[in-house]
């Protein structure tokens, strides 16, 4: 059984459907609190449950945010990101304002609890958060232009699905040019329901593309 708690509010969940209604009476009989009923929603998360499985989003979140940084009527983007135009300091560029920008990727950095499709795109653009400029302002943008055309996508979990553990991992050469270093993307799979994901820069200056590929399949 897996019980989960924030402030005043817990979600709990088992195999076995009689532990969760005597859990749930024991809550109740211990503490002043009252039920909901089946999860559908929590801290921005909409779940959906059905026979097949649980799909987990965040579309309600995603309006919100577009709604929030006045992005509701731009034009969709099919990519997160320029693939062909990497991200620099672009010193001569002007500034932008640092606390917009800042609170432009708070919001998307809580999306990808279930939005793993923009990890990267995140993870680039939040080093640039010390003195950003327009340019990288703009690509941020570009997630929430791409978000505006994808809003529905999130996390499927078939309730009938194999227990094999798969992990994948792979890696750009050098692909920060503040640094020279890679960056490396990571996800892990219990049978179909992806667990985990990341993305990170590596700690080192990996000397080939060989070098780079070990350091993300070693961590």
């Amino acid at each position: 059984m897996l019980v989960q708690v924030y402030v005043d509010d817990i979600i709990f969940g088992s195999t076995n459907k009689s532990w969760c209604d005597e859990f749930e009476a024991l809550m109740q009989s211990r503490f002043q609190m009252s039920s909901m009923g089946e999860l559908t929603f929590f801290l921005g998360l909409q779940v959906k449950q059905n026979k097949g499985g649980i799909f987990i989003s965040q579309d309600k979140y995603v309006a919100e945010i577009l709604k929030k940084f006045d992005l509701v009527n731009v034009k969709a983007a099919i990519t997160p990101m320029e693939t062909k135009l990497p991200l620099t300091k672009d010193e001569e560029a002007f500034d932008v304002d640092v606390h917009l920008y800042r609170s432009m990727i708070g919001s998307l950095m809580y999306l990808t609890a279930s939005r793993p499709d923009i990890m990267y795109a995140v993870c680039v653009c939040s080093r640039f958060q010390v003195t950003p400029k327009i340019s990288h302002l703009n690509a941020v943008k570009r997630i929430f232009k791409y978000l505006k055309g994808k809003p529905n996508l999130g996390l499927w979990y078939p309730r009938e699905s194999p227990f094999d553990l798969e992990a994948f991992s792979d890696s750009d050469y050098g692909g920060s040019n503040l640094d020279r270093k890679s960056t490396t993307g990571g996800c892990q799979f219990l049978g179909q329901r992806l667990i985990s994901w990341q993305c990170k820069k590596q700690t080192i200056m990996a000397t080939s593309t060989t070098e780079a590929k070990y350091v993300a399949a070693a961590n």
